[in-house]
């Protein structure tokens, strides 16, 4: 974990005149960001071009990720025609500044940082620095402050999304020091900013592991119990390997029954479920998020025990298969399965997110669409123990898929701690809260 130390302080500030800015080193400048850039302000032409595989990268807000340009993320390429046309309005140049201008991540900033050839759209605002009154770096950190961000959150203005305009981007306030203590700013915040990073990589790769160790728990005991001394055979299936001697090979058709009761006009009496990589959840109705239908007729029923497929998409889809804790409404694209008491219902969850997180299902897709015919699915083969095993594999899962859980949850907040701590570095620095030279 990297530790925060008490920075210095300037001798002596000022009011800056912006609330969002507070005090400044009394030395430093505060003037409108057109003031001290090479160009004006501008974005990507508003047209749409055609998009092909291969031609010149076209960019737009998805590809704007952690501060850089994330190439994989680009809409796709244009054509040299095209991009000759949008060249006329504006060409890349390395440390240019972008900031997404509309939609739900704007403020989102990305710095150049090649000399290759690629064109932007329209929600992306370019800030060109003049390098005879701000450092490119100096701009890029400052431009992802807590306090300019804040700025960018009170300018924005509301249509069908959050927006802002070019022209109050422009009129939007950056304080600034001389150059010399700028440029000792940046490679402050390049040093200190490369090690919270490494930090930052380091325990996601551990969290990597730990959800690794908490899928290989799930398999092995799925697929093979507890009971290290068990007899084993043959299961049949190469991916498995051996099971347990005693345990039973059924048919889904034997384990899984076909629901499809549909809300039809009753809809307002039910509680709206979605299937996610969390498993099955409530959707919060007085706060929507995402897309809607006008009506939720053709959505089905739900009980609590129920099993939810999605059968389609399989490879793409994220999750596929969850066990509800809720009565509710699903949406009929889903299949919806019971399952008796002679069946551990945990235990068949387990062994078919098993499945879904290494994608076993693959002999199964047909068409385009990676679909899993549902005659298919009820010929499919499960792996069943005697139901008190089952009921003790479930809760062996569950016990040690909790303190992986934790441990998760641990690392996962200290993340999140040093996210903060870099944040606040950054603005602190920017504005003259701390003194690094």
């Amino acid at each position: 974990m990297i530790k925060s130390q008490q920075m210095p302080k300037y001798s002596a500030y000022k009011d800056s005149g912006v609330e969002w800015l507070g005090k400044i080193p009394e030395h430093w400048g505060c003037a409108s960001s057109k003031r001290l850039l090479d160009i004006p302000i501008t974005d990507g032409p508003h047209t749409t071009p055609h998009i092909f595989d291969k031609g010149f990268p076209f960019i737009s807000a998805e590809a704007i990720k952690n501060g850089v340009i994330n190439f994989n993320l680009k809409r796709g390429y244009i054509s040299e025609k095209d991009f000759n046309e949008f060249s006329k309005k504006y060409t890349p140049k390395r440390n240019d500044v972008y900031m997404v201008k509309s939609g739900a991540t704007t403020g989102r900033i990305a710095k150049v940082g090649t000399d290759e050839k690629f064109a932007i759209w329209s929600p992306l605002a370019v800030f060109r620095s003049n390098k005879d009154k701000l450092i490119a770096t100096f701009l890029y950190y400052f431009l992802d402050s807590i306090s300019f961000q804040k700025g960018i959150e009170l300018s924005w203005s509301f249509g069908t999304q959050q927006n802002i305009g070019m022209g109050v981007l422009g009129n939007l306030p950056v304080c600034y020091p001389p150059l010399e203590e700028q440029t000792a700013i940046a490679a402050f915040l390049d040093k200190k900013t490369a090690h919270i990073d490494a930090a930052v990589g380091i325990k996601q790769k551990q969290i990597a592991l730990l959800k690794e160790r908490k899928q290989i728990l799930i398999q092995n005991a799925v697929t093979q119990g507890l009971n290290p001394n068990a007899p084993m055979r043959d299961s049949g299936v190469e991916w498995i390997g051996e099971i347990p001697q005693h345990w039973e090979i059924l048919a889904n058709r034997y384990i899984f029954s076909l629901k499809k009761e549909l809300v039809g006009k009753k809809s307002q009496e039910y509680v709206l479920l979605s299937l996610t990589l969390n498993g099955i959840i409530k959707r919060d109705m007085e706060n929507p998020e995402g897309k809607f239908p006008a009506e939720f007729d053709t959505y089905q029923e739900v009980l609590a025990g129920d099993f939810v497929f999605c059968l389609f998409d399989v490879e793409e889809t994220p999750r596929t298969v969850g066990l509800s804790t809720f009565d509710g409404m699903i949406t009929g694209a889903y299949t919806v399965f019971k399952v008796s008491s002679k069946f551990n219902h945990e235990f068949l969850y387990y062994f078919y997110l098993n499945l879904d997180s290494r994608k076993m299902m693959k002999p199964l897709y047909k068409g385009l669409r990676n679909t899993i015919p549902k005659d298919s699915f009820s010929d499919f083969k499960t792996f069943i123990p005697p139901l008190d095993e089952q009921t003790a594999i479930a809760a062996h899962i569950e016990t040690q898929s909790a303190k992986i859980d934790q441990a998760i949850d641990l690392q996962q907040q200290q993340i999140e701690k040093l996210k903060e701590y870099k944040a606040t570095l950054i603005n602190s620095a920017v504005t003259g809260k701390i003194r690094v030279v």
